[in-house]
């Protein structure tokens, strides 16, 4: 291999490594704009977009230690990587709706640490909610069980403040 062609192998063997995850999508057919959208959206959710031959692709990914893909990768291709504060599922909602908007782009394959997702297993990430929707949903679950301690454990003090207001109010009467 050339001397350069191995640095841009080495370049992306090192983000792909960092990365929690790796896509590969087809962007046949997408022009210049929508590329630029695309990216421009990716790097909204800390995510990158590169346009690499696939030989190359191969290469970093065998390189940074990932599982071969099944088919070999062809056509024309786009690696999306993340940055450590990247989360999986923003990016697949990013990928699944510029897909469907642009009816062009379409996602071939993906991998999320050494488990390898097909197209319909990273569209099904963009389905789920994201990391603050899930913490914000735990955090409830957390506090309802203790609001419903405190309603019970306060409820006999209020009935036994009310008994004895009613019997204070009785006695000055009598």
């Amino acid at each position: 291999m050339r001397p350069e062609k191995q640095v841009i192998v080495d370049d992306l063997k090192g983000s792909v490594a960092k990365s929690p995850y790796v896509m590969l999508t087809d962007y046949t057919g997408l022009t210049v704009q929508n590329f630029t959208d695309l990216r421009k959206q990716l790097a909204g959710a800390n995510a990158e977009c590169h346009v690499v031959k696939n030989s190359l692709i191969t290469r970093a990914l065998e390189a940074a230690g990932l599982p071969k893909a099944q088919q070999p990768v062809g056509g024309m291709t786009a690696l999306v990587i993340g940055s450590d504060k990247s989360e999986i599922t923003a990016v697949a909602k990013i990928l699944k709706k510029f897909s469907k908007d642009t009816s062009k782009s379409k996602v071939k394959l993906g991998f999320m640490g050494q488990t390898t997702l097909n197209a319909d297993q990273v569209m099904a990430l963009a389905d789920l909610p994201s990391l603050d929707e899930l913490r914000s949903k735990i955090v409830g679950l957390l506090k309802a069980p203790a609001q419903k301690i405190a309603v019970v454990v306060g409820a006999p003090a209020s009935k036994v403040a009310r008994v004895v207001k009613a019997y204070a109010e009785k006695q000055p009467a009598a």
